[in-house]
This record gives structure tokens, C-alpha cells and sequence, in this order.
């Protein structure tokens, strides 16, 4: 749905924020762009709407070059394109319902059907009382549960989300990631999400590709970049992150690997059957039991010793992924 083939970015004075960036999204999955501030994550989003124009290759939706779209299809496109920020970029003279219904007025829609239209995005996103109330009187996360309503007042198949949960306090980033992940789900929005922190890339992303210095480094479904990383600019982020083990276990006698399953493995005995199998002594040396969106992970360092240690490491690799 989206393509971004060999795209550059430079501004004036020779500044690159993005060189030779090459993205496919997917219609209908939540992708994720992560960086570190001057990655060109911003840059990057701005495109998909035509906000910003490549200095070089392509941005593609649907297979039209957003940036050889004149004026009357710019618009079109827009209209198909909602986006959230990370300071909300709500109206502070005008109410909730006012700031809702913005974008169906300049759309031309009646006063009638705006009404009605309004009152149905404020329930999708749980905020049917608060319609006559202004910005300062909201919280933090009504805020941006304002700006998503507003986002999606034309009927959009895309949404692009910048920093949409920076602004927030981990709770509320939990229920804006829920609501945007119901939204995924409910009406097959394409999204695509522009964070810093990988925790909002595990918790509602389908894929991620990792940016760094304008440049995509790495870039695979969610469960492979977090279980498998590659590329140092990755594991330094899962690092920081709390999601990537770091410990030098030399100290351990025997072999030491580690292993990952997802799925149905998971509540599985599966370490106690490999070792009656094989006669191998297991030690949990590190690790961790999470969830990647909506399915569930292990990753385990594992000390071997005693018995058949071949035979347990390959019995290992038969319920999840074996490494050194």
C-alpha cells in the first residue's frame, strides 16, 4: 500500500535527513519506525502525506507518487490520510466537538451530518461527554484521544501517528496503544507509528524498521527484531530499553545458549522433557516471558551441563530458536 523506494532528503545547506530509504508497508498492518531525535522519523512521516518532498526517489501510496500529485489530488490524498501528533495540535478556542468536526467542515459537509458524525467518533474513542468541553479541560491522554477522533473524521484508510504517546505517562500510553490497536483491528486502518521508545513498537506493532542517521538499518516483523536483532544500532536501543540481555555469563561451567519459542511452547514443560530425555542439567541463567502484540514470547539464556548437551541443544531447537 505504501512504498518508499530509494528516498533521499537533503535540505538547504546539504543536511541529509534521509538517504536512500527503501519501505514497504503492507495495507492493514500497524508499521513501526524507530529512532533516536534527528533519526529522520519525522522527516520520513511527512512524506506519506506530502508534506515534505523527496530530494530523490519515490514515495508511492497505492502506486501514485505522492510527490507528482497536483493540487486537487494532493487533497484527495489527504483526505485519506489522517495523522496524530505528539503535542495533540488541538484548537484551544473551540471545543472537542468543534475541533472533531474541522476537518468535515472544511470537507464541506452539512451542519447536520457533521453533528452526527461527530457524535459517533467521540464514542469510538470514549469520550461522548465531553464534546462541549476545551482542550485545557482535558487530560493529557483526552487530548489525544481528541486528536485520533479528528484524525479520523474523513474516513481515512491510513493514519500516521508521530510521537502520539511521547507527550503521555505510561498508563495513558497503554490506553492511547489499545485504542489505536482496536482502531487496526476494527476498521483495517494502515498505520504507521513514529516512536523513540520500543516498548510502543512491542506492545502494537506488526513490523518496525530501525533508523539511524537517515539511513534504515534494519527492518522485520516486530518478533525478529526484538528476539534476533542485527544491527548494532538495534540491540543498543533494546538495550536501553530493559529488552536485551547484556550479561557475561563466562563464569558458567558448561555451555551456555540461548534459546526463544513464541506461541503455544510457551507453559509448555519443555525444558523439564528435554532434560529427562537427555540427561542435561538445565540452570536459567537469564531471561524473559513477554508479549509482542498479541502473542507471547520467551527468551532464555540457558547454562547446559551434564548428560547430552548436543542432543539437548538440538532437542531445544525443535520448540523455539537455538543460539550461541
Amino acid at each position: 500500500m505504501i512504498r518508499l523506494d530509494g528516498v533521499t532528503k537533503r535540505f538547504a545547506g546539504g543536511a541529509v535527513a534521509l538517504d536512500d530509504v527503501a519501505l514497504d508497508v503492507a495495507r492493514g498492518e500497524v508499521f513501526g519506525i524507530i529512532g533516536r531525535s534527528g533519526a529522520g522519523k519525522s522527516t520520513l512521516i511527512r512524506m506519506l502525506n506530502g508534506l515534505e518532498r523527496p530530494s530523490a526517489g519515490q514515495v508511492l501510496v497505492d502506486g501514485a507518487d505522492v510527490a507528482t500529485l497536483d493540487d486537487a489530488a494532493l487533497r484527495t490524498l489527504r483526505r485519506r490520510v489522517g495523522m496524530i501528533f505528539q503535542q495533540f495540535g488541538l484548537l484551544g478556542s473551540r471545543t472537542v466537538a468543534d475541533n472533531v468536526a474541522f476537518p468535515l467542515k472544511v470537507a464541506g459537509m452539512g451542519a447536520g451530518d457533521r453533528a452526527a458524525r461527530v457524535a459517533e467518533l467521540l464514542a469510538r474513542v470514549g469520550l461522548s461527554d465531553h464534546g462541549a468541553k476545551y482542550p485545557a479541560q482535558l487530560s493529557g491522554g483526552q487530548k489525544q484521544r481528541v486528536g485520533i477522533a479528528r484524525a479520523l473524521a474523513t474516513g481515512p484508510d491510513i493514519l500516521l501517528c508521530d510521537e502520539a504517546t511521547s507527550a503521555l505517562d505510561p498508563e495513558t500510553t497503554r490506553d492511547v496503544l489499545a485504542l489505536i490497536a482496536d482502531l487496526n483491528r476494527d476498521l483495517g486502518l494502515t498505520i504507521v507509528l513514529i516512536t523513540h521508545e520500543m516498548d510502543v513498537v512491542r506492545q502494537v506493532c506488526d513490523r518496525v524498521a530501525v533508523l539511524h542517521a537517515g539511513r534504515v538499518v534494519e527492518q522485520g516483523a516486530v518478533a525478529d527484531i526484538f528476539l534476533d536483532p542485527q544491527a548494532a544500532e538495534t540491540r543498543a536501543l533494546l538495550a536501553e530499553a530493559g529488552e536485551q540481555v547484556t550479561a557475561d555469563f563466562a563464569e558458567f561451567a558448561g555451555r551456555v545458549v540461548r534459546w526463544t519459542c513464541h506461541g503455544d511452547t510457551i507453559g509448555q514443560p519443555v525444558l523439564t522433557m528435554v532434560a529427562r530425555e537427555t540427561g542435561a542439567d538445565f540452570a536459567i541463567l537469564d531471561g524473559r516471558i513477554g508479549r509482542l502484540r498479541d502473542e507471547r514470547y520467551g527468551q532464555l539464556t540457558l547454562g547446559l551441563s551434564g548428560g547430552d548437551t548436543d542432543a539437548a541443544i538440538a532437542a531445544l531447537g525443535r520448540y523455539g530458536r537455538v543460539s550461541a
